[in-house]
């Protein structure tokens, strides 16, 4: 029986070493690898997708932006973001890329309902909202049937450089945080709890039913 996916806490990293250690993840593995899910907060970023158009960003002034291999358009990473790479092999999970993002979707409804805020996802612009504004974006790769890239869940960071861009391509989207919301603002916390949730919103049996949360001791195996 396969065992859980680990969870890695990686900290405060740069962003492109991050992304290219997810590459080799992904272009290394084999049917025997184990899951991972990296959670991680970024220096300030703006990152572009594959296909994203550069009018969305607007006046990034002093923060670095990168283009990646990732789906959607323009987003912003800062510290007091939760960002969340599931690097999962969805052959092996028998599991579709729609259902990998409403996993991640739910994993943070889940979360945010455990702190008394409601909030939703929508079928045509991915992510999570709250009262239609953007709570957590998603965009994903796909390669040799897995995944990489994945969620950011707006904490506690400073939301002032999303002024800077469109947000995923969506002129006048605003934005909003757990810290604004319901006064969360513990980043390693939220990383506890959504992974907790999205091990088990991915489960389609019980190799993935349950996790170790003691994910200090996992990112050092």
């Amino acid at each position: 029986m396969s065992v859980a996916p680990a969870v890695r806490r990686l900290g405060l990293a740069a962003y492109e070493p991050t992304w290219r250690a997810m590459q080799r993840f992904t272009d290394e593995r084999d049917g025997s690898t184990r899951d991972e899910i990296w959670l991680v907060e970024h220096p300030p970023v703006f990152t572009l997708g594959m296909n994203a158009s550069r009018e969305h960003l607007l006046n990034p002034g002093d923060i670095p932006v990168v283009q990646i291999d990732r789906g959607g358009q323009v987003t912003y990473h800062g510290p007091g973001q939760l960002v969340i790479y599931p690097l999962l092999d969805l052959r092996r999970m028998k599991l579709g890329i729609r259902e990998l993002v409403v996993a991640l979707e739910d994993a943070i409804i889940a979360y945010a309902a455990e702190l008394g805020v409601a909030a939703v996802g929508r079928r045509g612009a991915p992510g999570v909202y709250v009262d239609g504004a953007k709570l957590a974006s998603i965009g994903l790769r796909i390669r040799r049937g897995a995944s990489y890239h994945g969620a950011s869940l707006n904490v506690s960071l400073d939301l002032e450089p999303f002024r800077r861009i469109n947000v995923c391509g969506y002129r006048g989207l605003a934005v909003t945080r757990l810290a604004d919301l319901c006064g969360a603002a513990d980043v390693d916390a939220a990383g506890v709890a959504v992974a907790r949730h999205l091990v088990a919103k991915l489960g389609c049996g019980p190799r993935y039913s349950a996790i170790s949360t003691d994910l200090q001791a996992e990112s050092s195996r």
